[in-house]
């Protein structure tokens, strides 16, 4: 609407003033070198512009053959561009489909026509992977790593070949480079800080953690958690060597992880040894509140070295209590009876576990009946059963069962990677189910002997009780051997489906040996059924 309105004022203006010409007659003449030329002032205004429009006519003529060169270089660069981005874009539709015959066909007509675009390089470096050709790969990502604009993913690159190689120096290498960069990328702030945990540079680690929280590579949780597991290793170190270096390391590393069990049980050791018991005992009961421990317990127990084995005992019960019905609470209270040779109070402590004994229980049992009655008998049967039993929660990593704690997983490096638990749980999820058997469940049932009762003590009184008749062994019926079966896993559907392995994916990772089925194995031996059989002969 606005256009016609300007486009009518326009033409409205025009014949006003050709009107008012008109209307105002009038002579023009002009007199120059000899030449005389009369006319009205309508006819040379009318002459004049229609001098200017052949002239701008003419100089656009000129000016286009002049360009015409220029003209011509810059249509065929601008067809030669469409058909480089037609064959990039082509090309890595090829790669994510698979083509590898079309994707090298597509990389070098790219190559044709645009060799110095970024997308051709990464092209070309796609193919050459998606090929097989790790050398023509590696030579196109060390082109890219030598320009600005592609110099973080030709390090990309070459950081992902090099862990494909297995090189480990010069991936470290190339992400040590790339972490120099401003912003630090992910991948090379995380590689960095892996290799130096695998190289167990504590000093190291930390430096890069601090540099991978200011850029923002880890939030501020990981980051309190991940510096308190550094710190409890460098304290671990230096527990040998320098005692006062290590508890300060360790006390920091609790206020950071309160519940960061073997920082709290290396710090509440060193605090009993420095006679600073109030603030050890204090750490060492807010841990256990959150995450009972064997190692809380025994450092726990041990806080004043020169107690008597009674006042352990009562100092671990006093613990055990601020967890009440924990495992690791009776266990401990039974461990601390033991040494004081409070059997009645082991025994009861072991009581409720005996149902299914794990097997610390069923080794405590057999101390505790070789300790009380010096019944060997019995305490080779609960060795048998520990032999057989579940087993105990454990400081497990990427399928690997360690006695004491690592800050790094010796399979894949990663820090903080123990944890505690059971290390065949897994059988009861996705994956097995393991079917239990009758023979063992009567074994682990089995009446205990009656407690010894001193001469002087009145015996009890006798109750109208009619006892229960126990099954022969005989009549138990035969042991079955446990049966596996598999269950398949819930298929989920992924969020996104990747297309290709752009040079950031190192593709699938291995996977870690599967420890649980080895274990269950190992159980349903014929030998061992054997003799579980012989018990009851």
């Amino acid at each position: 609407m606005i256009r016609v309105l300007f486009y009518l004022v326009l033409v409205g203006l025009l014949a006003f003033a050709a009107v008012w010409l008109a209307e105002r007659p009038g002579d023009v003449l002009i007199t120059w070198q000899g030449w005389r030329i009369e006319t009205s002032v309508l006819v040379l205004l009318v002459s004049v512009i229609l001098f200017a429009v052949v002239a701008g006519l003419v100089w656009s003529i000129v000016r286009a053959i002049l360009r015409a060169p220029a003209t011509l270089r810059q249509h065929r660069r601008v067809r030669r561009g469409e058909r480089g981005y037609r064959a990039v874009s082509q090309g890595l539709i090829a790669v994510g489909s698979g083509d590898v015959r079309a994707a090298r066909r597509l990389a070098d007509e790219a190559i044709k026509l645009a060799p110095q675009e970024p997308l051709t390089l990464l092209l070309s470096a796609q193919s050459s992977q998606l090929a097989g050709d790790r050398a023509s790969a590696e030579r196109t990502f060390h082109v890219m790593a030598t320009r600005d604009d592609t110099k973080l993913l030709g390090l990309h690159g070459l950081f992902i070949e090099a862990r494909r190689r297995d090189d480990k120096a010069a991936a470290q290498l190339v992400a040590e480079e790339a972490a120099q960069t401003v912003p630090v990328p992910g991948w090379a702030g995380q590689a960095v800080f892996d290799a130096r945990c695998v190289a167990r540079d504590w000093t190291g680690a930390l430096d890069r953690l601090e540099r991978n929280m200011k850029s923002g590579l880890v939030d501020r949780a990981t980051y309190r958690r991940q510096r308190a597991v550094l710190l409890t290793a460098r304290a671990l170190a230096a527990d040998g060597t320098d005692r006062r270096s290590a508890k300060g390391l360790a006390i920091e590393a609790v206020l950071l992880a309160p519940t960061l069990v073997p920082a709290v049980a290396l710090a509440g050791r060193l605090l009993g040894e420095s006679n600073e018991l109030r603030q050890a005992a204090r750490i060492v009961e807010n841990a256990w509140q959150a995450n009972p421990h064997p190692d809380l317990a025994d450092t726990y127990a041990h806080l004043r070295p020169g107690d008597s084995a009674r006042e352990r005992l009562e100092r671990v019960r006093a613990l055990a209590q601020k967890a009440p019905g924990h495992v690791e609470g009776a266990l401990a209270v039974a461990r601390a009876a033991l040494d004081a040779q409070e059997f009645a109070v082991a025994r009861d402590a072991l009581a409720p576990l005996l149902m299914l004994p794990t097997r610390r229980v069923a080794m405590l049992m057999a101390q505790l009946e070789e300790k009380q009655h010096g019944d060997e008998g019995r305490a080779r049967e609960w060795m048998t059963r520990a032999v057989h039993a579940r087993r105990d929660p454990a400081w497990t990593a990427d399928g690997v069962v360690s006695e004491r704690w690592m800050p790094v997983s010796p399979v894949s490096g990663r820090l903080d990677a123990f944890q505690w638990k059971d290390p065949v749980a897994e059988l009861s999820g996705p994956g097995a189910v393991v079917e239990s058997n009758v023979s063992s469940r009567a074994m682990i049932q089995a009446p205990l002997p009656p407690p010894v009762r001193p001469a002087d003590e009145p015996a009890p009184v006798e109750r109208n009780v009619e006892p229960v008749a126990e099954p022969e062994p005989a009549e138990l019926p035969p042991p079955r051997r446990p049966q596996v079966r598999p269950v398949a896993p819930v298929a989920e559907t992924p969020a996104v489906i990747p297309l290709m392995h752009v040079p950031d994916d190192p593709g699938p990772e291995p996977e870690p040996p599967s420890e649980p089925a080895a274990e269950t194995s190992s159980d349903a031996s014929p030998d061992n059924w054997g003799k579980l059989r012989g018990l009851f002969k």
